[in-house]
């Protein structure tokens, strides 16, 4: 302490004290500006004076004050019997301050450091830019956060509730009494308060009175960057900007060049049930970087979509109710496990996709449902908040605040977690306001239409986002309709998104390998209809998980025929797709062609491998992943038009397609399906060169557990007299070949 100072005036020592009612308030959790009575203030006398409360239920009965440096400064005054303490202190200047409680017979006594004694963290800039919607940043601003703060370690934390009475975090440190750490109200709405020397990886929550004076049951942080383990749910303290990347060589070339023209075969994944251990449990991260990694690179995909891995309650939700948008799943690892894993796909040359979930939240206690005691982050009108297919709220995009939340989460796991991509679920659900709805149950919108309005507005400000922030990274939409635009650029009145899933190709193609080969004539247009919006759009091709569950069997069982044909039916159809335009993407277990259905709490049936007929299939998954890869025409012009041509469109009696696909060289392959069971001998496709062309892939094919009918690896094409070429060719029963100019 210094020497010179002087002790407080008379009149100081009266202002230590404040009304009984304020105490009162205080005591019973009702004070809505704590910060104005508790903590060091100084007096219009110039003197300062520090008041503190600690509950009567702790036993405490006598409080002393310390400088930073541990020198003695003061004791306390008990003017309360619920233990309220006040002091008229010896000080120059605003300062941290330690606390020394102790019981009657001295047998316990705490220390610590006064959070009431520092000022805020946040500044009017935050408050701006928060109440604007403007704030990009806001997962390093609100949420738990460790940080000095005045020269002394600790957490700020920091939430939105405006319209609540009182918010306080609560934890094991402060025996989660909401009477203990009472949050400083900013101008915004948001609520701060910085607790010293509090360590990362405590459990935290926060209690809530609403305006009414009701208080809410315990709520998560929702930008909390960690969570318990379910079943427990309370957010945790954690530190997500130390993390030492290995991907830069990754990320540079991420960057170079239009995903469009790269190739994309996606592999999705739930982490829970791609492998378990031998007891049936979930496998860590790290598990999963060193087994699923080397296993998808093998394989040939270029990614891995993972299904949300934002932290959720229900394991049977796949992670589509998530109640902790900006933090990793609990039931793998924590943090830096999914870093880690992120990073080891980098390194091996895979991206990683996140599903996101911003059409709709769940309604549980602990998550963003009346949050503040208001529809705070949902309408409140439940024409415009509720979703009937799923029993979830819907956010109110109308409101900036919440937009900015969505928009900070969308960039957040881009920036912090380098994720190359977000496929954006449900957006079909967004775009419309009578989507699932009767005629009574929803509201036009100002034009009135049935569109979405602040829904386009949204989907449009995250793509632009995303693509202006992080070169390389893309989004996905899951858009079910014919909306227009959806992967049409924001400045040409699209959404802005770079690829949308075509889910037509995906029920026509699965329709069409559904029938008796017998019967396929009646449905060729199955299979062509799609070429004619097929570059409307950037597609991707995908078999999801939604294909193989519910009753809906695997893509093996899918398919027509006996065992024999399944199979040949499978490969055949898996070359189709891999040769016909757009990205693509299968769910785990359907590149071996998993017999039963997608259970999410057990693992993939790994055993089928022992079978030649699964392996087989594997084997040509890895082949046309390579195909893809390795040779510009099946890739560079996916979403162009100029990349595709019919070579035979026409043969409905036989059920045979052929096409062309062309890349920027001059190294054209001709993709050519016989689907029915017959082969068909000295079969005449036009080919655009004369001259040799290789067979790249055969999908009977002994390896791929076929019947290895072909045509020796090549064929030569030779001119029919008119300046056009031809190939002859035999054509395996229920297979697809891929012919490329040598």
């Amino acid at each position: 302490m210094d020497n010179t100072l002087t002790m407080p005036s008379e009149n100081a020592v009266l202002a230590a004290t404040i009304p009984v009612a304020e105490m009162d308030a205080i005591i019973a959790g009702r004070h809505s500006n704590v910060f104005a009575v508790l903590g060091l203030h100084q007096t219009p006398y110039g003197d300062w004076v520090v008041r503190a409360f600690m509950p009567a239920e702790s036993g405490v009965t006598s409080m002393s004050v310390y400088d930073l440096q541990g020198n003695f400064v003061s004791r306390l005054a008990r003017v309360h019997d619920a233990g309220f303490f006040v002091a008229a202190i010896p000080v120059v200047a605003h300062q941290p301050l330690i606390f020394e409680a102790s019981t009657w017979d001295g047998a316990h006594t705490w220390r610590w450091v006064d959070a009431y004694s520092f000022g805020p963290v946040l500044g009017p800039v935050d408050d701006y830019l928060t109440a604007a919607g403007e704030h990009m940043a806001l997962y390093d601003k609100l949420g738990a956060h460790p940080q000095m703060h005045a020269g002394v370690s600790g957490v700020h934390f920091s939430v939105w509730a405006p319209n609540a009475l009182r918010v306080s975090v609560v934890g094991d440190f402060n025996y989660w009494d909401g009477r203990r750490h009472v949050m400083r109200k900013r101008s915004s709405g948001i609520w701060e308060i910085f607790v010293p020397d509090l360590p990362v990886g405590i459990a935290y929550k926060y209690e809530i009175i609403s305006a009414e004076g009701v208080p809410l049951p315990l709520k998560a942080d929702p930008m909390a960057q960690a969570a318990e383990n379910r079943p427990s749910n309370a957010s945790k303290v954690t530190d997500t900007t130390h993390f030492i990347w290995h991907d830069d060589a990754y990320m540079a070339q991420r960057s170079d060049g239009d995903a469009r023209a790269k190739p994309m075969s996606i592999y999705e994944v739930h982490l829970g049930s791609w492998q378990r251990d031998d007891a049936g449990q979930f496998i860590s991260y790290d598990e999963l970087a060193a087994r699923l990694i080397p296993y998808v690179q093998t394989l040939g995909f270029t990614h891995i979509e993972v299904l949300p891995i934002t932290e959720h309650p229900l394991d049977a939700s796949w992670g589509y109710q998530p109640t902790g948008l900006f933090a990793p799943t609990a039931r793998f690892g924590d943090p830096d496990g999914f870093a880690r894993f992120v990073d080891v796909a980098h390194q091996a040359g895979i991206g990683v996709i996140l599903d996101w979930v911003p059409a709709h939240f769940p309604t549980d206690a602990h998550g963003l449902a009346n949050f503040d005691g208001t529809a705070l982050y949902e309408h409140a009108d439940k024409r415009q908040g509720y979703h009937p297919d799923w029993n979830t709220a819907i956010y109110n995009l109308g409101r900036n605040e919440v937009q900015s939340f969505l928009v900070n989460n969308a960039l957040f796991w881009l920036e912090r977690y380098h994720l190359d991509g977000l496929r954006v679920d449900a957006v079909a659900s967004m775009l419309y306001l009578d989507y699932s709805r009767k005629a009574d149950e929803w509201i036009p919108n100002k034009d009135g239409g049935r569109e979405n309005l602040e829904s386009i507005e949204f989907l449009r400000r995250v793509n632009t986002e995303i693509y202006q922030r992080h070169s390389g990274a893309v989004t996905i939409a899951e858009e079910s309709t014919s909306f227009p635009g959806v992967s049409h650029p924001v400045y040409s009145g699209g959404l802005g998104f770079g690829f949308k899933w075509n889910m037509g190709f995906m029920h026509d193609t699965l329709d069409y390998f559904t029938q008796e080969p017998v019967h396929r004539k009646f449905h060729h247009n199955d299979l062509t209809f799609g070429l004619l919006y097929a570059f409307s759009e950037n597609f991707v091709l995908p078999l999801s998980h939604d294909e193989v569950v519910h009753g809906k069997g695997t893509i093996l069982e899918k398919m027509s025929g006996d065992e024999w044909q399944k199979f040949a039916n499978l490969r055949a159809y898996y070359a189709f797709m891999w040769g016909y335009p757009g990205k693509k993407l299968l769910f785990m277990g359907q590149e071996f062609a998993q017999r039963a259905e997608w259970n999410e709490d057990k693992g993939l049936d790994w055993h089928l491998l022992d079978y030649d007929t699964h392996q087989g299939v594997q084997n040509l998954v890895r082949d046309l992943n390579h195909a893809h890869q390795s040779v510009p025409a099946l890739h560079q012009r996916d979403c162009d038009g100029a990349g595709f041509e019919w070579l035979i469109v026409d043969d409905s009696e036989q059920s045979v397609f052929a096409w062309l696909r062309r890349g920027e060289d001059d190294k054209p392959v001709a993709v050519i399906a016989n689907l029915t069971p017959v082969t068909r001998s000295h079969y005449r496709v036009p080919v655009p060169h004369v001259g040799m062309w290789r067979e790249i892939i055969n999908t009977d094919a002994a390896c791929y557990g076929g019947s290895n009918v072909g045509n020796m690896g090549e064929v030569e094409a030779f001119d029919d007299g008119y300046g056009d070429a031809y190939v002859v060719l035999t054509l395996p029963p229920l297979a697809t070949l891929m012919l490329q100019r040598v």
